[in-house]
C-alpha cells in the first residue's frame, strides 16, 4: 500500500469529516480511493461533479446536478450509520459561497460521529480561511518509479512490444515527474509513430517535462548539449563532477551512497559558471531546470510562499534532476533590509530547510558572482556538498578555451591558429571574454570577405577591456575572501590572483 492510501486510510478510520486532495489526476486518485473503500468492508464510493451530478448509486444517479449546496444536504437524508466516501470533483469553485460554507461547517460537526467523509478533489489548493480548520490537506504525489514500472509492463503487454531492462530503467527514469496521463500520450505517441518504443523516444518524455514545466511559469526546461569537455580548464571541478557521476544509479543506493545534494560555484562573471550548470546535466543525463527566483515573488500575501512550494514540488517530481538557481546572490541579498514584510525571508528559509533536509535526488546548482552578499546561512556545510571558486583561467586554461571555440568554428583550420600566443597575449580575459573577441575577429574577416586568422583575434582583443581591470575593486574583495581559505578552488591554478 503506498504512503497516501495508508494516510487516507488511516483518516477514515479516525473519522476526520473532511479531506482536500490537490491533484491533477483525478482518475488515479479516484482508483486508489476504491482501493482503499475494498479493504474497509466494501465501503461505498460516492463521486459528484458540476456537469453530471452524482454517480456510483443507482439510487441518487445524477442528482444535485449544477447545484452543490444540494450534494452536501444529500448527506443528511442518508443513514447515519452507512458508511461512505463521498468525492466532490472540482468543489474548490464553491467554497467561497456562503450556503455552502455554512452547509460544511455544520456537517463537519456531525460527521465526526458517523463513518462518512468528504473529499475535495481539485487542481488547485485554494481553502478560505473560515474553512482551513475543519479540513485536513493530503498529498497525492505523481506515480512512483514502481507504478511507473508497473504501468509501463501493462502497456507493453498491450501492445505486444518488449524492451531490455536497461531500456526499461531508462524509459521509468524519463517518466518520472509525468502524471499517467502524459505517460500513456508519449507511449500512445511512439506507437502511432513507429509501431513501437524505441530508446531514442525518450526524447518526447523531455518533450512532455517541458509541458509540465512551462505549465508552471516558475521554471524552464532547459536543453543542452555542452558537455565536460566543453569547459576549457577547472580541472579540479571537473575530477570532483566525474567522481560524483553515477551517485544517481541503483547501484550507488545499494552501495549505501546517499543523493548528492548540490553545488555552490562563486566568481568572477564569465568564467564557466552558468556553462558548468548546463555541462553537469548533460554529462548525468539528467533534466535541467532553471530557476527564476524572481518569478518566486509575488503581490498577494502568502503566494510567494505557495510558489516556493510548488517549485520544490515539481523539482521532486521530475527527480532525479539538476535545479539550476542563477545569480543567487542578486535573489538573497539584503534579507534584513527589504520592505515586503518577511516575504523574502520566509522564501529564503523555506528554501534552506529543504535544501539541508532533502532526501530526494534533486541536485541544487546555485551561482553567484558577489559572494560578500550571501547570507552567512547558505554557506553554511550540510547546505551544499561543495563550494568552488572558478576564477579568471589561467593562460594554459585560456589555451584550452581557445581551443574549444576554435575548434567549434573552424575546425578544419584550427592547427592554423597560433594557440600558445593567443593564450599569451590575453592576460586576464574571462572565457565569455575570449568568446566575445572571436566573434569580433570573425565580423573582422567577413567584412573583408576572407575568414580570420590569429591577427584577427590578436586585433579584437585589443580593444576589449577586460572585466578584470574594469571591477577590480570587487575582484579584490573576492581574492581576499579565497585567500582566507573558505572556497575550494576549480582549477589547478590555485595560486593564480588576478
Amino acid at each position: 500500500m503506498t504512503s497516501f492510501a495508508q494516510d487516507f486510510e488511516l483518516a477514515l478510520r479516525a473519522r476526520y469529516p473532511i479531506l482536500y486532495v490537490p491533484t491533477v489526476e483525478e482518475e488515479r486518485l479516484e482508483q486508489t480511493i476504491a482501493e482503499v473503500a475494498k479493504g474497509l468492508d466494501h465501503r461505498s464510493v460516492w463521486i459528484w461533479d458540476f456537469v453530471e451530478g452524482f454517480q456510483g448509486n443507482l439510487n441518487y444517479e445524477g442528482q444535485a446536478k449544477r447545484n452543490p449546496l444540494q450534494a452536501l444536504e444529500l448527506l443528511d437524508k442518508l443513514p447515519e450509520s452507512g458508511a461512505g466516501i463521498f468525492i466532490l470533483r472540482d468543489f474548490h469553485r464553491f467554497l467561497e459561497d456562503v450556503s455552502v460554507g455554512r452547509k460544511l461547517r455544520n456537517l463537519a460537526r456531525r460527521l465526526r460521529s458517523q463513518p462518512k467523509t468528504l473529499v475535495i478533489v481539485s487542481p488547485q489548493l485554494l481553502i478560505p480561511s473560515d474553512l482551513a480548520e475543519m479540513m485536513t490537506i493530503l498529498e497525492f504525489p505523481l506515480p512512483s518509479a514502481v507504478d511507473i514500472q508497473r504501468e509501463l509492463d501493462r502497456l507493453l503487454i498491450s501492445s505486444g512490444q518488449t524492451l531490455e531492462a536497461k531500456e526499461q530503467e531508462a524509459w521509468v527514469r524519463a517518466c518520472q515527474g509525468l502524471s499517467f496521463d502524459r505517460i500513456r500520450r508519449v507511449i500512445a505517441r511512439c506507437l502511432a509513430a513507429h509501431g513501437g518504443l524505441r530508446s531514442e523516444d525518450v526524447d518526447f518524455v523531455l518533450e512532455e517535462k517541458r509541458q509540465t514545466i512551462r505549465q508552471t511559469q516558475i521554471l524552464d526546461f532547459c536543453l543542452t548539449q555542452d558537455n565536460i569537455n566543453d569547459i576549457g580548464g577547472l580541472d579540479h571541478l571537473k575530477e570532483w563532477l566525474l567522481r560524483r557521476g553515477g551517485a544517481f544509479s541503483e547501484q550507488a543506493r545499494q552501495y549505501g551512497l546517499p543523493y548528492p545534494k548540490g553545488l555552490l560555484l562563486v566568481g568572477i562573471q564569465g568564467t564557466g559558471k552558468s556553462l558548468t550548470a548546463k555541462a553537469i546535466a548533460h554529462h548525468w543525463h539528467l533534466p535541467l531546470l532553471r530557476l527564476d527566483v524572481g518569478r518566486l515573488f509575488a503581490g498577494l500575501v502568502g503566494e510567494s510562499e505557495a510558489r516556493t512550494r510548488q517549485m520544490i514540488q515539481v523539482a521532486e517530481a521530475l527527480a532525479p534532476c539538476i535545479l539550476w538557481i542563477d545569480e543567487i546572490d542578486k535573489a538573497f541579498s539584503g534579507l534584513d533590509g527589504r520592505g515586503d514584510s518577511g516575504t523574502a525571508n520566509r522564501v529564503f528559509g523555506t528554501f534552506l530547510t529543504w535544501q539541508s533536509e532533502k532526501t530526494s535526488p534533486v541536485f541544487v546548482v546555485a551561482t553567484a558572482n558577489n559572494v560578500q552578499s550571501l547570507p552567512p546561512e547558505l554557506l553554511r556545510k550540510g547546505r551544499f556538498d561543495e563550494t568552488f571558486f572558478v576564477g579568471l583561467p589561467h593562460q594554459e586554461e585560456r589555451r584550452a578555451i581557445f581551443e574549444v571555440h576554435l575548434s567549434r568554428l573552424r575546425p578544419y583550420r584550427l592547427k592554423e591558429y597560433d594557440l600558445d600566443r593567443l593564450a599569451y597575449e590575453t592576460p586576464d580575459f574571462s572565457g565569455a571574454e575570449i568568446e566575445q573577441i572571436l566573434v569580433e575577429a570573425m565580423h573582422l574577416g567577413f567584412s573583408q570577405n576572407r575568414d580570420f586568422n590569429t591577427d584577427d583575434i590578436l586585433e579584437a582583443a585589443s580593444q576589449v577591456v577586460p572585466l578584470s581591470r574594469t571591477a577590480q575593486e570587487q575582484i579584490g574583495q573576492l581574492q581576499e575572501w579565497v585567500k582566507r581559505g573558505r572556497v575550494r578552488p576549480a582549477s589547478r591554478y590555485s595560486t593564480w590572483f588576478p
